[in-house]
């Protein structure tokens, strides 16, 4: 686990959020929405809706709304295959503005060598791109994607921690309590959907909202960034609260 971290076996299900947690894209997923929409429309989009923690079917269905059309289920459809299909025309672009945020590959590393522990997702993108965007920065190898839930699973993200442990159930044949589920991401959607769970939640302050705002919002703790992997450690594995220990040599 290079550095000599060693923790006690623990079981754990960790979700990772990826946008703004994990990596920054460099805002081309908001580029190909823009050119999945007038590809779609025949119009430029002229606004689009927040995205921050929400899923790609609410983010389209928004952003639809927005220009007056409905999005019933042929125009949602439509709008989102496009979607896909203009982000992986722009796999090339991801990789030149986008980046991994700091200390993530070795977090993701040291957690895949812990016994016990199990790394998913559980993010706003639909599956097609959360796998594109992982696999152009090198992090997929690190999580079970068929353990996670994805912004095609559902519109509201609250919705997303069921399909998680459905899916984790059927891959690992165990099931996961509440207790055994961390929740990591960047918003206060993610704290929110680890709460009507009750799972617990590591916030990292890498987007939009800051550090007191997921504080005061419930995150069970909250972390400036991923870069002290002991500290990232000691959070998701819960060694603060003596449910885990190790040592750091």
């Amino acid at each position: 686990m290079g550095g000599g971290m060693q923790f006690d076996e623990c079981t754990r299900l960790i979700l990772w959020d990826i946008d703004h947690t994990l990596l920054d894209g460099g805002g081309v997923s908001r580029d190909a929405y823009s050119s999945a929409f007038a590809r779609v429309t025949g119009r430029p989009m002229s606004r689009m809706a927040d995205m921050t923690g929400k899923t790609d079917l609410l983010i389209a269905s928004e952003t639809l709304r927005l220009h007056d059309i409905d999005p019933d289920q042929g125009n949602l459809t439509t709008f989102i295959t496009a979607v896909a299909e203009e982000l992986k025309a722009r796999a090339d672009l991801l990789a030149a503005r986008g980046h991994v945020l700091p200390g993530v590959p070795e977090v993701l590393d040291a957690l895949s060598q812990v016994p016990g522990v199990r790394q998913s997702v559980l993010t706003g993108n639909m599956r097609i791109l959360a796998e594109l965007k992982l696999s152009v920065f090198g992090l997929a190898e690190y999580l079970d994607l068929d353990a996670g839930a994805y912004g095609d699973d559902a519109q509201e993200r609250v919705a997303l921690l069921p399909c998680a442990w459905k899916r984790a159930q059927l891959h690992y044949g165990r099931n996961f309590s509440a207790a055994e589920t961390v929740i990591v991401g960047d918003t206060l959607m993610d704290i929110a959907t680890a709460k009507a769970g009750d799972a617990r939640v590591v916030a990292v302050a890498t987007g939009s909202v800051s550090a007191d705002e997921l504080h005061h919002g419930g995150a069970d703790t909250v972390l400036p960034d991923l870069a002290d992997t002991r500290a990232v450690l000691d959070a998701v594995l819960g060694a603060n609260t003596g449910e885990a220990s190790g040592t750091l040599t």
